[in-house]
């Protein structure tokens, strides 16, 4: 359980999940080739949402909470970015925790306990999400989910799925986004892989990777000898929503020719949606299309806007996910992995075993103390669950009490042969070379070019392993000193003039980089992509970040917990000099800044730094940020507010540009003050700061959005 974990271990793990969810939607989005099951996923990401709810502060700048899908990876289709963004779902396992969906709904919209709360129901296909963007009736533009902001251009294969109508009837609006998901039903995905098998083809995993694939061909004809289908499940972009529910919706567009869930039904709440789910879920085995869980969404579309949408999902939609399934199998062998922090992460390789359509052959074994809980071995007998309250690994071991040798957990990196140590209160056990071992180092500087940090084109994997093992790339200034290794670069096989010169001009491109993709580039712990634009809004430039981090260094080592704090005062206490130091408020505290501080304190980083900022010269970070008079400024919310919810209006401020603290202070600019206010009132009357009542703030909102 997360209240068990201290904060160095849930830190540690929350780090782990990231990356693993990460490198999971890469495989599951961009590939198609998913090395685990949805359910296993599901646990990952329930697992990062508990600790998440347990440790808030923790919470990290690159969480799966925050992001959709994966990045379009290079790719010979065309890339669309969505007008209106494609998001996620948040996942329900329970009856009590659809019931708390429903609850959260209640207290947004202010509605009183127990009053009824209009949901439809569908079932959730499992398949590929679809943009298809119709004007003037016409089908003109049909592209894939993406990461929710830039998907991929399918028009040309969208055209051969017989679902897909091209013109719709007349008196549809002149711009319309038909929303659902392209699948392939079983018999036909059963019927695809024997044609596979006997011509000596790839073979697809389940079908919802095979109805991915054979939308995403370069060549039509592939799709077109492919059996696909679609449904409408939503709406994105519209020139007008021609209805003011969701049920009415979908009859409509299930009128303009569109197929619909056979199962989409809407109840005015009580236990009818719970066993609407139980009726699909008996129906399961028997639908000719696979299916993972059941969507609701609240009905009313002016509540839908009202109660707007979270980081990666809306506020008013949830989907209630089918059980766990299991599978026994053998451990054949554990490897241990060195990551770009120098973590090392036991892998345990399995005999291949099918779990709900997947091929399972090795799970992560995450530490040191869960392969001794689980007193594993090789050759051990386990039990593999795909979903649950726990990480979905290795669950169980049959073979404990058999006589067989215990795996030793290595003390010295596999890859550079350095000491490898646990720090006082953290579980993961990491490499102390640094940049001298291999695996950290060609992996750091993947990770510095990647897309979201440099975005240098022409570097990857490969090719920086090839120049690290020349001795050409040891750090990431080493990339803008290969312009003097041209003739040696063209010398090596398979480059050419044009190859050569096309890396040097991306290089040369990024002399001037973005500060904060700089920064997110270095790989310095716990600092991800949005808290290092978070710190260059606050900070302006890098010189300011260095001198905010050895400020805090010098303020934690005169400021040692004293002989009778209790290790949460002291925690606030850094907490708020980190706030102090950094200027950054949101979600950010004394777990970055301590990162930071040691980044700066390590002469050899130190060196790494001043030598980048030698070759690059990143201009001043500008903040931009939509038009409205709260754009930029931070607003806090206190007293009773009479037509919102709490949430809601600070949701509002967020959509305005703006930020909603929880404390004023010397850099708020708004208090709204509802009934009831109290110090915060009186503070900011103290402090000068500008003070509306809720219809004030209803004005500003007004007055920014039309």
């Amino acid at each position: 359980m997360p209240a068990e974990l201290s904060e160095a271990e849930a830190a540690n793990e929350l780090m782990r999940l990231a990356r693993q969810i990460a490198h999971h939607d890469r495989l599951y989005h961009a590939e198609d080739s998913p090395e685990i099951t949805d359910a296993e996923y599901d646990a990952l990401v329930r697992r990062n949402a508990a600790l998440e709810a347990a440790f808030p502060h923790l919470v990290r700048a690159d969480s799966p909470s925050r992001k959709v899908g994966h990045a379009v990876a290079a790719s010979p289709l065309g890339k669309v970015t969505h007008e209106v963004r494609m998001m996620s779902l948040d996942n329900a396992f329970s009856d009590e925790e659809l019931r708390e969906f429903v609850d959260r709904v209640r207290r947004f919209l202010n509605l009183a306990p127990g009053a009824p709360v209009e949901l439809t129901a569908e079932d959730k296909i499992d398949g590929l999400s679809c943009s298809l963007r119709y004007e003037n009736g016409r089908l003109v533009r049909a592209a894939t989910r993406g990461d929710g902001q830039v998907g991929e251009d399918v028009t040309a294969n969208v055209a051969l799925i017989p679902d897909i109508p091209q013109q719709l009837p007349p008196g549809v609006p002149e711009v319309f986004e038909v929303r659902g998901e392209v699948y392939m039903e079983k018999q036909a995905f059963t019927a695809l892989n024997a044609a596979q098998h006997e011509a000596g083809g790839k073979l697809f995993a389940n079908p919802r990777n095979a109805a991915a694939g054979s939308l995403r061909q370069k060549d039509a004809s592939v799709t077109a000898r492919r059996p696909l289908r679609f449904w409408a499940h939503g709406w994105g972009a519209a020139s007008d929503v021609p209805a003011e529910t969701q049920v009415a919706m979908m009859r409509l567009i299930e009128s303009w020719g569109f197929p619909v869930s056979p199962y989409f039904a809407c109840f005015d709440g009580g236990f009818d949606h719970v066993l609407h789910y139980r009726r699909i879920e008996a129906a399961r085995p028997d639908l000719p299309y696979e299916i993972d869980g059941v969507v609701y969404k609240v009905n009313r579309l002016d509540l839908q806007s009202r109660m707007g949408f979270v980081a990666k999902a809306p506020r008013w939609a949830i989907a209630r996910k089918f059980p766990a399934e299991r599978a026994e199998t053998t451990v054949q062998g554990i490897d241990i992995q060195v990551g770009r922090t120098g973590k090392l992460t036991p892998v345990g390789r399995l005999a291949p075993v099918l779990v709900g359509g997947v091929t399972v052959t090795n799970v992560t074994l995450h530490n040191r103390d869960e392969i001794a809980r689980l007193a594993l071995r090789i050759g051990d007998r386990v039990v593999i669950q795909r979903a649950g309250d726990v990480i979905p690994q290795v669950v169980e071991n049959l073979t404990q009490g058999e006589p067989r040798e215990a795996f030793l957990f290595p003390d010295h990196c596999p890859d550079c042969g350095s000491e490898a140590v646990a720090e006082e209160g953290e579980v993961d056990v990491r490499c102390t070379g640094g940049l001298i071992c291999p695996a950290q180092r060609t992996q750091r500087l993947e990770h510095f070019v990647s897309r979201k940090a440099l975005d240098i084109e022409g570097l990857g994997e490969k090719t920086i392993a090839q120049f690290f093992a020349l001795g050409w790339l040891e750090s990431p200034a080493d990339i803008y000193r290969l312009r003097r290794r041209r003739s040696e670069i063209l010398a090596l096989e398979g480059w050419q003039d044009k190859s050569v010169d096309n890396l040097l001009v991306a290089i040369e491109a990024k002399r001037a980089p973005d500060a904060a993709r700089l920064l997110f580039g270095l790989g310095i712990r716990h600092v991800g992509e949005v808290t290092a634009r978070d710190l260059m809004k606050a900070l302006g430039d890098l010189s300011a970040l260095r001198g905010a981090a050895e400020a805090f260094h010098a303020y934690r080592t005169h400021n040692p917990p004293g002989a009778d704090e209790r290790a949460s005062p002291f925690k606030a206490r850094m907490d708020q000099a980190a706030k102090d130091m950094f200027g950054v408020s949101d979600q950010f505290g004394a777990t970055v800044a301590h990162a930071l501080a040691d980044f700066f304190h390590e002469p050899h980083n130190v060196a790494v730094w001043e030598d980048l900022l030698g070759e690059v010269t990143p201009p001043r970070y500008e903040v931009v940020t939509l038009a409205s008079r709260v754009a930029g400024k931070t607003v806090v919310f206190t007293g009773k507010l009479e037509t919102m919810s709490r949430d809601e209006a600070k949701a509002q401020a967020e959509r305005l540009g703006a930020k909603a603290a929880g404390s004023v202070s010397a850099k708020t600019d708004l208090l709204v003050a509802g009934p009831g206010a109290g110090s915060k009132l009186k503070k900011a009357a103290e402090l000068g700061i500008e003070v509306v009542d809720e219809a004030g703030w209803a004005a500003i909102v007004a007055e920014a959005l039309g």
